[in-house]
C-alpha cells in the first residue's frame, strides 16, 4: 500500500514538473462566457477621444458581460470601425476576471470582444475554489473556458479525501 501512495506521489510530481516547464493548460469552466451579451462599463470617469476612436474609463472600473465581471483601476476601450461595436479593452492596474467559481488577477489584462480571448499579463493569479496558480502571462479562450498560463506557472492544490 505504502509503495502504491509512493508511486502514485512520483507521477503526480512528474506531470506537474511537465505542465511546469512548458506552461500549463487549464480547464475554466467557470470562466467561460457569453461573448454575444451586452457588455455594460461602470467608472468614476470617462474620457472620449473621437479622433481616435477610443474611450477610458479610470476611477473604480467595471465591466459586466453576462455573469462575467472585470475590474480594474482603468480601462481603455478601442471601437470598431462603425465608431459604435467595442473592439478591444485594455485594462489596467489591479485587474480581476470574475465568473462563476473562478476568478484571475493581474497587472494588465487585452479583452478581444469578437473572438472572446483574454490575455492576461503580469503577477497572474488564477483561482479555483481551494486550488490557485500563478504566472507571468494567462490566455483564456470565454466561448470554450480553455486556458493556458504560460511563463514560470506555479500552483497550489488541495488533494481530496477518501
Amino acid at each position: 500500500m505504502l509503495r502504491h501512495i509512493a508511486c502514485s506521489a512520483a507521477l503526480v510530481l512528474t506531470l506537474a514538473q511537465s505542465a511546469l516547464a512548458e506552461g500549463a493548460q487549464v480547464a475554466f469552466g467557470g470562466l467561460k462566457g457569453d461573448t454575444t451579451a451586452q457588455v455594460e462599463m461602470n467608472a468614476d470617469t470617462l474620457t472620449v477621444n473621437q479622433a481616435d476612436g477610443t474611450a477610458v474609463f479610470s476611477g473604480n472600473v467595471v465591466v459586466s458581460q453576462g455573469a462575467m465581471k472585470l475590474s480594474a483601476n482603468e480601462v481603455r476601450v478601442a471601437y470598431g470601425a462603425d465608431k459604435t461595436s467595442i473592439e478591444t479593452l485594455y485594462a489596467s492596474g489591479n485587474v480581476l476576471l470574475v465568473n462563476a467559481t473562478d476568478a484571475a488577477q493581474a497587472d494588465n489584462a487585452v479583452y478581444t470582444i469578437a473572438s472572446g480571448e483574454v490575455v492576461m499579463t503580469g503577477n497572474v493569479l488564477l483561482t479555483q475554489g481551494q486550488a490557485a496558480m500563478s504566472a507571468g502571462k494567462l490566455v483564456i479562450d470565454l466561448k470554450t473556458g480553455l486556458g493556458r498560463m504560460e511563463g514560470r506557472v506555479k500552483t497550489t492544490f488541495v488533494p481530496g479525501k477518501k
